[in-house]
């Protein structure tokens, strides 16, 4: 065991928990003022629900067994998880590996909620990610990281392309679809922008170790991801301004700090598996793309993805998991990516998508659908509009309230 990279995965650990906060303020910065403490418990109650069911049987699922699809009950309650030996090869015991992976479904469910926040019911969102986190994560995140059936296809994916960002865009799409539009739909500003600023600050403090710390040691590869993780995400918010510029004449903070995080979204898959090069192309096209996609093509299309959780992480995570299948490199993915003829790769990067989207799609809807025969999914029209805070939560962050009867 080393002791460095134990301490370097303890610190990613807290790094990625960090993220989920960092969600809620960027999150709640957006949303309307009248349901920001909504906001932020659709975000939170993620830490809270990932935890438990990690450790209960989330990690025995995904990390035991040898199942193409799901692994087994084997280490359920984290019996026999080693805190001073590893069982996978590694320089850390299974314990901190435990840890690390465990807090990968508390951003993802977290992700989900800007999806719906202002309409949807608490409870139905409490009970749809118990749902999707057994029906969604654990399979997903079997399958690429436990040895299943897309990791034995060839399939790769560094920090979570497939199993955070697609899974959750595209759940949060679908379940924004079911639920409907909002009662006022409008365009989506900034009413706090220290908030924004500060959590999307915290997201990107967070995501080096996200990402660098999915190397699992302290070492080269973790130097390639951060590395590769703040050249991304830096092109990614030059480019976004720079359209800004060109469009609006403006530049835009909170726009700014959209775009650092589309770059962020972008090289999760690929941030051990290619050079800075490919991280800097990787950063400016998506950027574009996720720019396109929130700002023109969600409004001709009509869905009310109210905080863009599709738009910066389904859009952003398809895009990146390709430029993987581009730009990874025999020597540090071990396999060739499209640029150096390797077609094969760029295949598989695709079907391993196409079964992420198609499994969320359809788990969405299947949970969504069992919840709705528990709770309603959607608040009543007359709590949408005056607010979901006081309506739900009791609490709010204005100083002054007009008593609704």
């Amino acid at each position: 065991m080393s002791g460095s990279d134990i301490a370097w995965v303890l610190m990613s650990s807290a790094l990625v928990w960090l993220m989920v906060p960092g969600l809620a303020l960027f999150y709640g910065g957006f949303s309307d003022v009248r349901s920001t403490v909504n906001t932020l418990a659709m975000v939170l109650i993620a830490i809270a629900i990932g935890g438990v069911l990690w450790f209960t049987v989330g990690y025995s699922l995904t990390f035991s067994g040898n199942g193409p699809i799901i692994g087994d009950l084997k280490h359920a309650f984290l019996n026999g998880v080693s805190m001073t030996q590893s069982t996978r090869g590694l320089s850390i015991p299974d314990g901190a590996f435990a840890l690390f992976q465990g807090m990968f479904p508390m951003i993802t469910m977290a992700i989900i909620a800007g999806s719906v926040v202002g309409r949807m019911n608490f409870k139905a969102f409490a009970l749809f990610l118990i749902g999707w986190m057994m029906l969604v994560y654990v399979p997903l995140a079997h399958m690429v990281w436990g040895g299943g059936l897309l990791a034995q296809m060839g399939a790769i994916d560094f920090a979570g392309g497939d199993v955070v960002h697609i899974s959750s865009g595209v759940s949060g799409l679908v379940l924004a679809l079911l639920i409907g539009k909002r009662q006022h739909v409008t365009q989506l500003t900034a009413h706090n922008m220290l908030s924004i600023v500060i959590g999307g600050g915290l997201l990107w403090f967070g995501w080096f170790g996200f990402n660098s710390g999915s190397a699992l040691a302290a070492d080269g590869v973790a130097i390639l991801a951060f590395l590769n993780t703040s050249i991304a995400a830096a092109t990614a918010m030059l480019t976004w301004v720079m359209f800004d510029l060109l469009v609006f004449k403006q530049v835009k903070v909170s726009g700014a700090v959209s775009g650092g995080i589309a770059g962020l979204v972008a090289i999760t898959p690929g941030a051990g598996f290619i050079e800075p090069v490919g991280a800097a192309i990787t950063g400016g096209v998506v950027a574009l793309i996720v720019y396109v996609a929130t700002t023109v093509i969600k409004y001709r299309m009509g869905y009310d993805d109210t905080l863009d959780a599709f738009g910066l992480h389904g859009v952003g995570g398809v895009a990146g998991g390709l430029f993987t299948g581009i730009f990874a490199t025999k020597a540090l993915s071990g396999q060739t990516g499209l640029l150096a003829g390797g077609w094969h790769l760029f295949g598989i990067q695709i079907a391993a998508m196409v079964v992420t989207i198609i499994l969320s799609v359809m788990m969405t809807w299947v949970i969504a659908k069992a919840v709705a025969f528990v709770t309603p999914l959607r608040v009543d029209e007359k709590a949408e509009a005056a607010g979901l805070d006081l309506w739900q939560h009791g609490e709010s962050v204005v100083t002054q309230i007009q008593t609704t009867r």
